[in-house]
């Protein structure tokens, strides 16, 4: 087993022949416990190795559920999901016409909630741009009407992502709030910097 930048390189020995594996971390780590035991379910692989379930269910469908060149462990019961009684073997008829195989993670699509909270993280990091990108444009010229202040912050942020107008105004209410920009009493439509 050699260490390569968070991939991992082992040579395996297969009834069918020798093979060279480039595997991931969590994937080396399951592998490895089978050199202790032939079979384990996916309980005793998460209590045993520690690896965080999401990461646990990623490496074992890329270990069993791949296509058939890189399918160095079978799984009973064989389906292509993954249950808590699951039990996983090493797959003895494995064979490649490969010396060297490269496996890959298998990607989990996202749960509602987890989808929800990633969302949400977006949109608060986008808030945090909108805000940072008024104040440094009110610093720069102090004061400036509504839609100069929209425009500018539309194009300064355009490279990332494009904000609305509704959004932004709502920010620049959250900024007048906090004291950081204010309306002009002479003019409402009109914003300046406050220092």
């Amino acid at each position: 087993m050699v260490w390569r930048m968070a991939k991992l390189t082992d040579d395996a020995d297969y009834d069918a022949g020798e093979t060279f594996e480039k595997v991931s971390t969590y994937q080396m780590i399951i592998l490895m416990k089978f050199n202790q035991q032939p079979r384990y379910t996916y309980e005793e692989l998460a209590r045993e190795t520690g690896i965080p379930d999401r990461d646990l269910m990623r490496s074992l469908m890329a270990l069993a559920l791949a296509k058939p060149t890189q399918r160095f462990l079978c799984k009973e019961p064989r389906s292509k999901d993954i249950g808590p009684q699951d039990v996983f073997f090493v797959n003895d008829s494995f064979a490649s016409k490969h010396y060297k195989i490269k496996v890959t993670n298998i990607t989990v699509k996202e749960t509602e909630p987890e989808q929800q909270e990633t969302r949400a993280l977006v949109d608060e990091n986008r808030r945090f741009a909108i805000d940072a990108t008024i104040v440094r444009v009110m610093k720069a010229r102090k004061t400036l009407s509504h839609n100069e202040l929209l425009a500018e912050v539309v194009e300064k942020l355009m490279n990332h992502f494009k904000p609305t107008p509704p959004v932004i105004k709502s920010r620049i209410e959250a900024l007048i709030e906090r004291e950081f920009i204010a309306r002009c009493p002479e003019d409402k439509r009109i914003y300046k910097y406050l220092t």
